[in-house]
Parts: C-alpha cells; sequence; structure tokens
C-alpha cells in the first residue's frame, strides 16, 4: 500500500511572535520547541522506509525534515507548489492583520500583491496530484497548515477547506492511502473551482 504522511513543520521563530510569512526568501528558523517536535516526528516515523522527503522552499520546512530524518538516508525534493500561501504586501505582519483582512474578502481575492486562497489551493491540489503521479511508495510531506488542513478536510468530504480541522498542529504526522490523497485533491479542486 502506497503511503502519504503530510505534516506541517516544527513551531518556528515566527510562529512565536504570531507574524506571517509567504516569502521563501525571508529566512525563518525553527524555535526550540519547533526543533523538539521535529525530532518527535522523526521518532514517530522512524519505522517507515522512506523513498523521498518533500520539503517546500521555506527554511522551516527542510529544518523540520532534517532533524527528523537525522541519520537515515533519505533523498530530499523540493516542491514549490507546497509553498505556504503568498501573502504579498503582508509579509512580515501580524496573524490578526492577517485575519482582518482575510475575514474582510473573499477566498477568490488576492492578497495585495500576493495569491488568492484559492490560487493556492489549486497550487496545493495540483502538488497532490504530482504526488499520486511519482513512482514513490512511501513519501514523508513536511509543509506548512494549509495545505494539511486542506488536504485533511478536503479528504474527508467537508464543503469547507477550513473545517472541521482549522488548526493543525506542528510535526504531526497525517496519513493518506491513494483514495485519501485522490480524494483530498478532488475535493480542493471541487472548493476552489
Amino acid at each position: 500500500m502506497r503511503l502519504f504522511v503530510l505534516a506541517r513543520h516544527g513551531e518556528s521563530e515566527l510562529n512565536l511572535t504570531g507574524r506571517v510569512n509567504g516569502d521563501p526568501a525571508v529566512p525563518v528558523a525553527l524555535s526550540e520547541l519547533g526543533r523538539a517536535q521535529a525530532r518527535s516526528l522523526g521518532e514517530q516515523t522512524a519505522a517507515i522506509h522512506w523513498d523521498v522527503c518533500v520539503v517546500t522552499r521555506f527554511g522551516r520546512t527542510r529544518e523540520t525534515a532534517a532533524i527528523a530524518l537525522a541519520g537515515r538516508d533519505v533523498p530530499v525534493v523540493t516542491e514549490p507548489l507546497l509553498d505556504d500561501i503568498d501573502v504579498g504586501d503582508l509579509e512580515g505582519q501580524t496573524l490578526t492583520e492577517y485575519r482582518t483582512w482575510k475575514h474582510a474578502h473573499d477566498r477568490s481575492d488576492a492578497f495585495p500583491g500576493g495569491e488568492s486562497l484559492d490560487d493556492a489551493g489549486r497550487r496545493y491540489a495540483r502538488a497532490f496530484r504530482g504526488l499520486l503521479a511519482s513512482r514513490h511508495e512511501r513519501v514523508l510531506v513536511v509543509c506548512h497548515e494549509i495545505p494539511v488542513r486542506y488536504a485533511i478536510n478536503a479528504a474527508t468530504g467537508s464543503d469547507d477547506l477550513d473545517a472541521p480541522v482549522h488548526d493543525v498542529l506542528n510535526a504531526v504526522p497525517h496519513l493518506f492511502d491513494v483514495p485519501g490523497l485522490e480524494r483530498a485533491a478532488a475535493g480542493i479542486e471541487r472548493l476552489v473551482g
């Protein structure tokens, strides 16, 4: 059976300060707790022989994967389609400012200078379809909260990508088989149009 495990990166320094980051060029390290969470992810998945680990262009995903896979010979590939949402002009702003803007606009509205939530959802669906089309049997994906949230909710048939699961814990593995990841991709595509 093919296995896809999606995990959000460990807690980052920006998580501690409540700021948003959608630009992979901005360096953001894991916090001390984030490094511990990454080690825990490695412990929880130590019995699995990974064919590949997929990360994003963001340093916090690469750092989480490096800690979780320390001492193991697992190829790591970067998939920009799973990058965090490009928040444009809201880069570095507080979560409160981000949420205020988000709640005052539709999902199809692009963040000023960035992309829309729907555009990001389409990227995530393409990424999940790419994972399904790959030759790999066991894939660890270390990405961001939103693609994991969208995958969980879409795979379970929700009509809301942000519910019922909203808060995705850092560095916790979420397991998908082929039908589950197919449902995730199809559900996201259905909900973002």
